[in-house]
């Protein structure tokens, strides 16, 4: 007959099942044990030794690996990195004191969207925990993000009629870890989330009941009603923030006293930035690697503080439509920018000062470690310099920079606590010992005295017996399992008093103990136990009083974010000669030698040419723009958009002079991408994108289009190339404001049917056979793409390149103007240095220019000849 599970063993099924999904990380003295599949799963993830001990409830061996619990919260990180969700079991007793088998009991689950500690969290970005809950029709979902290491909560709504595009915008806006959502969800919607690497939590429909929501978020925030937070009408919204908190909590097993406030964020509220646009316009993700590298925020980042950069992060992703609002902002960078001397102290100060947000974070949740408190304290005590350095009269500083010196509060009696309590040079964790200053506490103080105390007595003791016994090499030693011995070899065994007691023999002598040095031994030990309790008992006291102030940290920790990203604004506006933009309540875009700031930044050393933009809802909307390829079309449409989300963000921008009539959304359609594993062509693909654009647009839109229609054949692309001209442009007084990139030349013709059409073209250089991009855009329209240079400078055959020169010709050669239309006006400049200067001899005013003799015509002859070349071209 088998024997059944042990008692340990029997805790361990009772735990799992009480978790399931979880890896349950299972103490068993210095080490977390894994049973069973999650041994196997965590051997295999972490390279860990995998063995077996005992039998399983089938009667087979079961696997077994484990980790030292010192090292445990390195590998649960990499575990819960790897999406996992690790419930972590500990001895809630002392062993020592244990009846039977120990208590355990789970203290925590550690999952991607809720996890604390400093080691598993990237100090660049938030750690958002989010909820999705659709309404009964499936028409709006409500969406909730809590980010737990900080307290940060908000809600939200989008559509759910665009293809999934609202919900992918906020995902990408914010980079949640995890997902709570319904288990009912449209099956549409879950492969939408998992392809952002997001870990999906399917719950009941019981976990979002909105009046439950309701009430825990009432009590959470200590009110009656959610009306003070802007959301009263937003139930789905309400519904997914009560789940949010639900889960933490759970998850958390305590009290989450740092989340004190909700906050409503609606898309009308801000310029909407959909994923698309985000990816196109490598916000904060290069589309090569998803890196920060090449991206807008690597080109403004300046901040000292992890603070101030989450928060540039937000900047960057949820610019603004309030102009008041904007130009607080474009104050407080303004006033940084021209103070030099007092951005330069105020980056100083924040050098190095520590993430004060996060660490209140974990101060709430009881798990800060003594290392955390003194970088707090550190930072705490530069707070009063960076104060004084914006007390001024308040004529002088901004609004901005005025509430800011408000909201970083005085911290006084933290500092003066933690100097207080914890030692200069503190171990990682509290639990380890020796974290409390001598003279904090009088009892930690008379406990220590005793164990050096004894010490003392050791060492004395040990010279008292060598006299005593004549034996030079007696020593008094020391183990963990034996205690406290005496030591005496064999050749000194016949001077071995008659009291000694034996305790141990080895191989080259003998151990033994004394009345005496049991009795010490034993004070010594309880002094042991006595100073690592109460050093935890003290420590957890410090961590209380701190929890105190954690909603004062908070305030100070957001103040010193703005305030590192205004001066680092101010630098990056600095270093590049940005400037300020006029923020105003129009349809105008006009751009005075606008820079791309990332491009810009890239060619620094070869100098970026920089060109302008005017764009207009009631006269220049559309700017067609035709040219060559590499010649710069995308670099500056992105240029545009650019540099109007750097101004409504609150930043100065790359040009000489912006004016920026409040745009509301920036949509954009760029580059090549196809979805195979859903069934989707790159032209399927475009023209989805495309669909969103033209369904969502408004008058007050940015909409940059490049290559619209070339994933199909000619005709069936200029059609519809051609079409969304004309939705763009309407039938009314004004539309958005549009750049419209194309390889089309026929549609420049649309400039002379409708009337808020304008042709632009990049020029280029011809030398012969070269041809040099001048990057410089200019009025009028080309009919060259030089298609066949760019082949040529990839690297493509010799062979191919000639041959698709001739059949280039035989083409253009062949190529009539259709019957009842008249030929395409063209201005591009072509500047000839040399014999052989490509097509643009078919140019009639070129070919006769070409062919006159100035030196044979009178003054009036060569005026009224350029009167004609004039009309020619």
């Amino acid at each position: 007959m088998s024997k059944g599970p042990t008692p340990a063993m029997e805790q361990f099924y009772e735990m799992k099942s009480r978790y399931p999904g979880c890896v349950l990380f299972f103490q068993m003295g210095d080490f977390y044990e894994t049973f069973g599949e999650d041994a196997e799963l965590i051997s295999r993830e972490l390279d860990i030794t995998l063995t077996s001990r005992g039998k399983d409830k089938n009667g087979e061996r079961m696997p077994l690996a484990g980790v030292p619990i010192h090292a445990g919260e390195a590998y649960i990180a990499r575990m819960v990195k790897k999406g996992y969700r690790v419930a972590v079991c500990d001895q809630v007793e002392d062993p020592k004191k244990a009846k039977g088998v120990v208590k355990r009991d789970v203290v925590r689950v550690i999952t991607p969207g809720t996890v604390i500690d400093s080691s598993m969290v990237p100090s660049e970005g938030q750690a958002y925990l989010m909820a999705v809950v659709p309404d009964a029709k499936y028409s709006i979902f409500g969406l909730a993000f809590l980010d737990i290491t900080t307290g940060e909560f908000f809600v939200t709504t989008c559509t759910a009629d665009d293809g999934g595009n609202g919900l992918l915008s906020a995902v990408d806006r914010t980079s949640p870890r995890e997902c709570i959502l319904p288990q009912s969800l449209s099956p549409q919607v879950q492969p939408l989330l998992e392809g952002r690497g997001i870990s999906l939590t399917p719950r009941e429909a019981e976990y979002f009941d909105h009046n439950e929501a309701c009430s825990r978020l009432a009590r959470q925030f200590g009110v009656s009603t959610l009306e003070g937070f802007g959301c009263n009408d937003m139930d789905e919204a309400v519904s997914a923030a009560g789940a949010c908190l639900r889960y933490a909590t759970e998850t958390q097993k305590c009290d989450l006293g740092h989340i004190s406030t909700l906050y409503t964020r609606l898309p009308e509220h801000g310029m909407v930035l959909d994923a698309i646009t985000m990816r196109n316009l490598e916000l904060t993700k290069n589309i090569r690697d998803g890196g920060k590298e090449h991206t807008l925020l690597s080109v403004l980042d300046r901040t000292k503080t992890a603070m101030g950069g989450r928060l540039l992060r937000t900047f960057i992703t949820s610019p603004l439509t309030d102009i008041e609002e904007i130009k607080e902002r474009l104050d407080a960078v303004e006033y940084c920018l021209n103070e030099p001397l007092q951005r330069e102290i105020i980056r100083g100060s924040l050098h190095r000062f520590a993430d004060i947000e996060r660490i209140a974070g974990r101060i709430a949740y009881g798990n800060v470690g003594p290392r955390d408190l003194l970088t707090l304290c550190d930072s705490l005590e530069r707070l009063p310099g960076i104060r004084d350095v914006l007390s001024l009269d308040d004529s002088i500083i901004p609004s901005l920079l005025s509430e800011i010196r408000t909201d970083i509060r005085d911290h006084t009696d933290q500092v003066s606590l933690i100097s207080a309590a914890i030692v200069d040079d503190p171990p990682v964790l509290a639990r380890t010992g020796g974290v409390i200053r001598e003279g904090f506490s009088s009892e930690l103080d008379e406990i220590q005295d005793i164990r050096r105390t004894g010490k003392n007595w050791i060492a004395s003791f040990q010279q008292q017996e060598r006299d005593r016994t004549g034996i030079k090499s007696l020593k008094i030693g020391y183990n963990k399992v034996f205690g406290y011995y005496i030591e005496v070899t064999k050749a000194n065994s016949s001077l071995v008093p008659p009291e000694y007691l034996r305790k141990q023999t080895l191989t080259n002598g003998e151990r033994f103990t004394l009345p005496e040095l049991q009795e010490m031994e034993q004070k010594i030990a309880h002094a042991q136990e006595r100073q690592s309790a109460l050093e935890e008992e003290l420590y957890a006291g410090v961590v209380i009083r701190l929890k105190e102030a954690v909603s004062s940290i908070q305030a100070t920790a957001q103040a010193i974010a703005r305030l590192d990203l205004f001066s680092s604004l101010a630098d990056a506006a600095a270093e590049n000669t940005y400037t300020r933009p006029v923020i105003e309540d129009s349809g105008r875009l006009q751009i005075t030698n606008g820079r791309h700031p990332v491009v810009e930044e890239t060619l620094s050393s070869v100098g970026f040419v920089p060109n302008d933009a005017e764009l207009d809802t009631e006269s220049d909307q559309i700017v067609i723009i035709t040219g060559a390829n590499m010649a710069g079309k995308s670099t500056y449409m992105r240029e545009v958009a650019l540099i109007s989300i750097m101004a409504q963000m609150g930043s100065f921008v790359p040009a000489d002079r912006a004016v920026v009539g409040i745009i509301d959304r920036v949509f954009t359609r760029v580059g090549a991408f196809d979805d195979l594993a859903s069934g989707q062509s790159t032209f399927m693909v475009e023209m989805v994108e495309l669909a969103n654009i033209l369904n969502n647009v408004t008058e007050r839109s940015l909409v940059i289009l490049d290559e619209i229609g070339r994933g199909t054949s000619t005709l069936d692309g200029y059609s519809i190339a051609r079409a969304v001209l004309e939705f763009l442009h309407g039938t009314g007084k004004r539309g958005p404001r549009t750049l419209f990139a194309t390889h089309f030349h026929e549609i420049v013709e649309v400039e002379a049917d409708l009337k808020r059409v304008k042709n632009c073209h990049f020029a280029v250089k011809e030398t012969g056979s070269d041809v040099v991009f001048l990057r410089k855009l200019i009025p009028g329209a080309t009919d060259r793409s030089y298609g066949i240079h760019v082949a040529r400078l990839a690297g493509i055959p010799g062979k191919v390149i000639q041959r698709a020169g001739e059949v280039l010709e035989t083409e253009r050669c062949r190529a009539p103007v259709p019957e009842g239309k008249r030929a395409p006006r063209y201005t591009q400049m072509l500047i000839m240095d040399g014999p052989g200067g490509g097509y643009a001899t078919e140019s009639p005013a070129l070919i006769e220019l070409k062919n006159l003799d100035p030196d044979s015509l009178t003054p009036r002859e060569a005026l009224v000849k350029l009167y004609e070349l004039k009309k020619k071209v």
